[in-house]
């Protein structure tokens, strides 16, 4: 996967012995345009941040360089420009950064100068980007645009998603774990109506029992002990916005008994309280499980799951949109690089391969994990395959592990009386913990005492040894 830079100029010798400076870099493509409007033209074909950076002559026929800049800085503001010159008119120096160039280089450029202006040039992008992500993430207004894949499945999910925007109906977002759900949710309330306004996000598996309803619906000051201030609870924090229920089915009972309440009757009880506040917040809600099993088994209400699921949206799992891996791959490394102020990197076709067959069993949050320590531990210019550690295991392994688990039970001693190995056990504890926890890693990891990076290490180790 290479990172695409257009480069426009008019004479051909010059065109391509920067096109072949800007190819001796690790990861870099160069995109070659005789003038500015062929450069436009390009731009136009290729797909959204396709071409990362523009490397452009001032002095072109058709449309010189400062025409197009100007076009460009309209269309694409934030594609960083590098300007080029023959001469030595600080008239087109000043008047190309007052359009927005990011530098200019004389013409031939120095291979060394034009290797930092690239690099500082792609840096300020990544930088601008997730800038830009995190006051959308901040101000509520992500749309269907931040979601990035043009996988089949992912545009049969943002089909639908695009109708519950146009709506305030209940939706439940179902999947595995790590599949992006409340990115999903973010972008349909970014597309709403109610985009601007505050959108709350409750994981409904991280409260204590005993404060799932004061942590939803407030409570008044004294009503329990360790009550010292009111608290309006997120349902009120939400009002106008959305407040988005992850791991829906993780809320005990009676709590759900109150959560009908609230999405019958627009109104919530704060603990304590003597009447009933009424709350203005869109629902949506997402969940791992199986709500259907849950229901049928009593562990979910009925009636609050057809409440819930209005209009029910799937993601599917990272192994099912393999085609989105790369460029969700360029999207994590540029955002390790603009986080950790680091360079960044291109992957080798090698490594590409490797990280688009991997099985994913954590998906999306599994894939940026993995690309966040390698940013960290590689030395090279690129990131090759032995930078990675992706685990291979299928869903299939993943079940055949479950079966050893002796109905529930863990066992010290194998049939024999003989006591087991303590590798042996720990494969039975991670096998069970899958099982019991409907193959959710953080919560078996949690289980286990173990960080999420271990589960996964300990899970490719159970792989390489099964294949041996």
């Amino acid at each position: 996967m290479k990172t695409k830079i257009l480069l426009a100029e008019d004479d051909p010798l010059q065109r391509q012995m920067i096109a072949k400076l800007i190819e001796k870099q690790p990861g870099l493509e160069a995109v070659q345009a005789s003038d500015g409007r062929v450069a436009l033209s390009i731009l136009e074909e290729c797909a959204p941040e396709e071409i990362r950076l523009v490397i452009m002559d001032v002095n072109m026929p058709v449309m010189g360089g400062l025409e197009a800049l100007e076009v460009m800085r309209r269309k694409y503001p934030r594609l960083p420009v590098l300007m080029l010159t023959s001469s030595h008119d600080t008239g087109h120096v000043v008047q190309a950064m007052k359009q927005g160039a990011h530098d200019f280089l004389n013409k031939p450029p120095e291979p060394e100068r034009l290797k930092v202006s690239i690099a500082n040039a792609l840096r300020v992008s990544a930088l601008e980007k997730e800038v830009t992500r995190l006051k959308k993430h901040e101000d509520g207004a992500y749309s269907f645009a931040n979601l990035i894949g043009c996988d089949s499945g992912l545009s049969d999910v943002v089909k639908v998603a695009r109708k519950a925007a146009q709506s305030d109906i209940p939706v439940l977002i179902t999947g595995e774990t790590g599949v992006g759900k409340e990115v999903l949710a973010r972008a349909i309330h970014g597309q709403s109506g109610r985009t601007g306004k505050p959108f709350i996000a409750v994981n409904c598996g991280a409260i204590p029992e005993n404060l799932v309803e004061s942590t939803l619906f407030g409570h008044e000051k004294g009503a329990f002990t360790g009550a010292i201030a009111r608290a309006v609870g997120r349902f009120r924090e939400a009002e106008g916005g959305t407040i988005f229920l992850d791991e829906i089915g993780e809320l005990p009972l009676d709590a759900q008994v109150k959560l009908l309440r609230a999405l019958q009757q627009k109104e919530v009880v704060p603990v304590g309280a003597a009447k009933p506040v009424h709350i203005d917040a869109r629902i949506i809600s997402a969940t791992n499980r199986n709500l259907e099993a849950e229901v049928a088994a009593g562990r979910f209400r009925g009636d609050l799951y057809f409440r819930l699921n209005v209009l029910q949206i799937r993601m599917p799992s990272l192994r099912d949109r393999r085609r989105d891996i790369p460029a969700l791959v360029q999207h994590f490394i540029e955002r390790c690089a603009a986080a950790d102020s680091r360079p960044l990197k291109a992957v080798s076709p090698e490594a590409l391969d490797a990280l688009s067959a991997a099985d994913w069993p954590g998906n999306i949050r599994e894939l940026e994990n993995t690309i966040q320590r390698a940013m960290l531990l590689s030395e090279g210019k690129m990131l090759e395959p032995a930078d990675f550690q992706v685990s291979r295991l299928s869903a299939a392994t993943l079940q055949d592990n479950a079966m050893s688990a002796q109905a529930g039970i863990l066992r010290l001693t194998d049939d024999k009386g003989e006591l087991k190995s303590l590798a042996e056990i720990e494969r039975e504890a991670i096998a069970f913990s899958l099982v019991h926890t409907n193959n959710n890693i953080t919560r078996a990891a949690n289980a286990l005492g173990m960080s999420k990076s271990t589960f996964y290490r300990k899970l490719e180790e159970q792989r390489q040894k099964a294949e041996r």
